[in-house]
This record gives C-alpha cells, sequence and structure tokens, in this order.
C-alpha cells in the first residue's frame, strides 16, 4: 500500500506591501521573512562583518552583543557588552561601537581590545551614544540621546552633564570630537547617502514628548565636515525612525512600528517590509550586500532584496 503523499502548506502571506510601482523592482516577490534568532529584550546595532560572513547585533537590556551565521546560527559575541547599543565598521574592518554603559564611542581593534575614542565634550560626559557611521575619510559621526541614561534599563540612570541632546562628528587624524548640531530633541539613526553629499539623521524626540518628533532630516555635507540645510525627509508612522541605512540608489530602508519602511530620495514612501514585532535597526549584509538583516524588539529577520546595499566611495 502506498504512502498518501503529504500536502504541501499553503504559502505564507508576503511581508511585501507595495505603496509605489517602484517598489516592485526593489524587492523578490517570492521572498520570505525569515527569524534568524529570538529571546532578547530589545536588539539593535546590526553590523554585517565581511570577514567571517556573519552578523552582530546589540541585546542592550541584556548587556550582550550577539552573533548569527549561516549553519552556525546565534550564540553569544561579547557579554557584557557595556549596554552596546550602535555598531558599524570603520574603514580597516574594525567595529566601532556606542557603548551606554561607558557612554563612549569604542573601537574594537583587530587583537580584539578596545579603543575609546570619544567620551567626553568639553569636558563634560557624553549622554549616551547612539547610532554611529563611519565615513569614507575614517571620520566618525554619531547621535546622542540620553536613552541609556534614562533609567537602569539600557544603561546607568544619570544627569545628563551636556543639558542637550547632540551629534558629534570624530576628526579621522586629530581625533577631535567636533558638535555638528544641537538642535534635535532626540538624535538617533543616521546614515549618508551612496555618494555621501547628504547625511540622513532621525530624530525619535516622541519617546519624551507625546507630539514630539518622529521624523528623519536631511543635511547638505559641506566640505566632508560641516552640515547644512536639515529640512524634514519623511514622517515615520506608525512608529519611530530608530535606525536606518541606504540601499545603493539612494532608497531609505528605516525601522518603523510596523515593520520596515522604504523611501526614495525624493521622499516618497515606495513599500513596506511587514514585521511582527516593532522594528528597531537594519543593515544589507551578505557577501553581496543583497540580504536585509532587521533587528526587532526580541528577534533578528533577515530578507533577501532585489537591490544592493550602499558601498562607501573609494
Amino acid at each position: 500500500m502506498s504512502a498518501t503523499p503529504s500536502i504541501p502548506a499553503p504559502p505564507a502571506a508576503s511581508p511585501l506591501l507595495t505603496i509605489d510601482p517602484r517598489f516592485a523592482a526593489l524587492v523578490v516577490p517570492s521572498t520570505r521573512l525569515d527569524c534568524l534568532h529570538t529571546g532578547s529584550r530589545w536588539t539593535e546595532g546590526p553590523v554585517y562583518l565581511p570577514a567571517t560572513d556573519e552578523l552582530v547585533w546589540s541585546d542592550i537590556p541584556n548587556n550582550r552583543l550577539l552573533r548569527w551565521s549561516e549553519g552556525a546560527g546565534s550564540g553569544v559575541f561579547r557579554q557584557p557588552s557595556g549596554f552596546n547599543n550602535g555598531n558599524t565598521l570603520d574603514r580597516e574592518g574594525r567595529i566601532v561601537s556606542c557603548l551606554h554603559g561607558a557612554r563612549a564611542v569604542v573601537r574594537t581593534e583587530h587583537d580584539g581590545s578596545r579603543t575609546v575614542l570619544a567620551s567626553h565634550w568639553q569636558g563634560k560626559r557624553l549622554n549616551s551614544p547612539n547610532d554611529v557611521v563611519v565615513k569614507s575619510d575614517g571620520s566618525i559621526w554619531f547621535t546622542d540621546p540620553s536613552y541609556g541614561i534614562d533609567s537602569d534599563y539600557e544603561g546607568y540612570k544619570a544627569d545628563s552633564e551636556i543639558g542637550g541632546c547632540h551629534v558629534y562628528r570624530i576628526d579621522a587624524q586629530s581625533g577631535e570630537l567636533e558638535l555638528v548640531s544641537s538642535d534635535f530633541e532626540r538624535p538617533n539613526g543616521l546614515a549618508f547617502s551612496p555618494d555621501e553629499s547628504r547625511l540622513y539623521i532621525a530624530d525619535t524626540g516622541r519617546t519624551h514628548r507625546a507630539n514630539g518628533p518622529h521624523h528623519i532630516r536631511v543635511f547638505d555635507v559641506i566640505d566632508g565636515r560641516t552640515l547644512s540645510g536639515g529640512a524634514v525627509f519623511a514622517i515615520v508612522t506608525p512608529g519611530l525612525a530608530d535606525g536606518f541605512r541606504l540601499d545603493e540608489h539612494g532608497n531609505v530602508w528605516t525601522s518603523a512600528g510596523d515593520g520596515v519602511h522604504c523611501y526614495a530620495a525624493d521622499g516618497a514612501l515606495l513599500g513596506k517590509i511587514l514585521v511582527p514585532e516593532v522594528v528597531s535597526n537594519v543593515c544589507f549584509g551578505g557577501p553581496r550586500l543583497n540580504r536585509l538583516f532587521i533587528t526587532a524588539t526580541t528577534s533578528l529577520y533577515a530578507i533577501y532584496l532585489a537591490v544592493n546595499g550602499a558601498r562607501r566611495p573609494a
């Protein structure tokens, strides 16, 4: 007697929501959203490491960095992490991180030691560096809201010594810390356009004020070191533009309350990747940078796209 053939389960609903026809060229219609890890408290700061083909990200309240790679799965990368939040790579492939606990921006050297790059502004301690990017000239740009000192949940409760939440630049040659913008309520995610002529910075002031901002602003980068402009690029709803990255065409892929939102360079909302948890951040990874890794509340997700992440200018 032959066995009864199994009936394939019906396909899951597509995670893709098209709003503008241009979105179709950026996504793979048959793709699926993969959950790679779960069990965290608040995931953040994903960074892809080409040298080892793995993804590292933060689980801030649990004071640890996690890692994931195809085949090996997930595990602990570093614990304690200093309440590590945002991460990125510098020109030499070293991880640059924002630590809530140490209230500093640090670099992990190739031998595993760590170097403090910035911890004070004009003699006063930083609040709690949040997100960070490295420009092609080696300068490091980061945001400094107060989330890590607001309570003991993601750092250590303390008063702000600076009295404001700003955006800073660390000069690649001198190591000097420069203030580049002081007109944010809670500066958060940031990313350069592919040609680095523009810098996008989120303001998530709504976390502290009911009518506070929940948008992304865009600035012109002048002479590679100062900013001008700052018009609102996109208002993200539901949720916040906690963290985001750009693809090779200049589209912005940002966190939101219902998933990942994709905005064209002209500010139009093109479409969404629907995620079952509130998203905090994204990054492009994989050998061809065509896989979008998504940190969302308790979990790490990933989805393949038809577009590649932006690469730094040579």
